[in-house]
């Protein structure tokens, strides 16, 4: 009806609404929450990953599903972790057909290797995760979504609770676009709960449960600084190739990975910041420790937090109010203006680098599914020089293959290569190459970093897989960059 005619009916006074109580939200039962929703076959659920290994949310909400028989479930999970292996069973049965995610590992991702999946596992990045829910490309019946604290009207809170996770930037598309959203807490509080991450507007029940899982698993054996002294090479080596390209000044800024040669550069980068008396403007991504003390020692004026990797990034974002909290879409929404397309410098990992520079973090060595992409596609995309920290070879196998296995990051996005024996530069940055040559950067062509490699280690033999395509690596675009395959 519009109100630009004149058909418009005007309610007589006994028609008049009336004051009506809402039905509360929370719900202490599963059976009677599940009871009220509209389960069937062929629905798409979806969770994030705060807890990570500390999750017991998502295997919980999936057991009721597959005891109440349900089928053919598309899971839109932010991450998978080795806790999630409940899942296994359900894959074989039928309960969940398809998968789509940012990162898995554990036995349930070799499970999926192995066929076990009956339908298709979709690898994307986290903002091209978010951009798929905001345009609808993913529609997601059902956001089970772990809370840490929770109001008795949906008001979340990631800081508050005894499983209290920090940011909950990955959760944000699913309560804004699922069709019904769930929050599943340990810790109801009194109104308001804040500050708020998600608020009640957003959210249509509240289960009330025991625990909602183990914050100590938040913690990844990565979150160290290595000390192994290759490792800790090629992190003082990334520093000069930092200085050398001229963005490390005043304003600058910076993401890091959470391992640990990314974690020795983000070191060496803060005693020279010190050193040469430099502030950076921001540090972005799952932020650590070492990025909060960073950030109280005023080396950067603040950080954006997506998810919290360690406890003390936790403690910080709760105290510090230049301790800022994103959504996946404002970190890497290829869409819109994202932090990501603000960042000069991003420090990143891989697998396997190939002599076009595209990255695998999806599969290992034996081709099973150990990773993914997180936000490895969007910083890349997004950052004016993204550098790839490895070792030349380890573990008896080199880093540079001819072709990768499965394409995670495209290699017209990587700018640079740091190993021990040398420093790589994509021909695509003829300006870089010029500058470290001209800092006396010992810099080399991949081509040339590959034969050292092989003259050590050989070529290594192809892996063994089947010709059943188990699933594809998404671009944050939303396009296919490569079919993943069963081992």
């Amino acid at each position: 009806m519009s109100f630009y005619n004149d058909d418009i009916k005007i309610l007589d006074k006994k028609d008049y609404p009336k004051k009506e109580a809402k039905p509360s939200k929370v719900y202490e039962s599963i059976k009677d929450l599940f009871d009220k929703l509209d389960l069937k076959d062929g629905i798409t659920v979806s969770s994030h990953h705060h807890l990570r290994n500390g999750d017991a949310v998502l295997n919980m909400m999936m057991l009721e599903l597959q005891r109440r028989g349900i089928k053919d479930i598309t899971l839109v999970a932010s991450s998978l972790f080795p806790v999630h292996k409940e899942l296994i069973p359900l894959l074989e049965d039928g309960t969940i057909t398809n998968i789509i995610t940012s990162y898995i590992s554990g036995d349930l991702a070799k499970a999926i290797s192995k066929g076990k999946l009956k339908g298709k596992i979709l690898m994307q990045s986290h903002g091209g995760r978010a951009r798929s829910i905001i345009d609808e490309d993913v529609v997601i019946d059902y956001a089970f979504i772990a809370a840490p604290s929770c109001d008795p009207m949906g008001n979340i809170s990631g800081v508050n609770g005894e499983a209290s996770c920090g940011s909950m930037g990955y959760a944000i598309a699913d309560a804004i676009y699922a069709k019904k959203k769930i929050a599943i807490t340990d810790t109801i509080v009194a109104y308001p709960n804040y500050p708020s991450d998600i608020t009640e507007d957003y959210v249509d029940y509240i289960l009330k449960v025991d625990s909602i899982g183990d914050k100590n698993g938040i913690v990844s054996g990565t979150t160290k600084v290595t000390k192994d002294p290759v490792g800790l090479k090629i992190a003082k080596d990334t520093l000069k190739v930092m200085k050398a390209s001229g963005l490390l000044k005043d304003g600058f800024s910076y993401q890091s990975g959470a391992g640990g040669i990314s974690l020795a550069v983000t070191d060496f980068l803060r005693d020279y910041m010190i050193k040469e008396n430099i502030k950076g403007s921001f540090a972005s991504g799952g932020i650590t420790g070492y990025l909060t003390d960073m950030l109280e020692e005023g080396l950067f004026t603040s950080l954006y937090d997506v998810q919290c990797f360690d406890l003390k990034a936790i403690e910080s974002i709760k105290k510090n109010a230049n301790h800022l909290r994103m959504s996946g879409s404002e970190y890497g929404n290829p869409e819109v203006s994202a932090v990501v397309d603000n960042l000069d410098v991003v420090i990143l990992g891989a697998t396997e680098i190939d002599l076009d520079f595209n990255v695998n973090v999806i599969t290992g060595a034996d081709g099973m599914l150990m990773g993914g992409s997180g936000g490895h596609q969007d910083t890349a995309a997004g950052a004016k020089m993204s550098i790839i920290v490895s070792k030349l070879f380890s573990s008896r196998l080199p880093v540079i293959k001819n072709r990768v296995d499965v394409i995670a990051t495209p290699g017209t996005t990587i700018d640079v290569l740091v190993t021990e024996r040398g420093i790589s530069v994509n021909p695509l940055r003829q300006d870089l190459i010029e500058k470290f040559k001209a800092s006396g950067l010992n810099v080399m062509t991949i081509q040339e970093l590959k034969a050292i490699a092989d003259n050590f280690m050989g070529e290594p033999n192809d892996i063994k897989k089947k010709d059943r395509i188990i699933g594809y690596s998404e671009y944050r675009d939303g396009s296919i960059l490569d079919a993943i395959y069963e081992v």
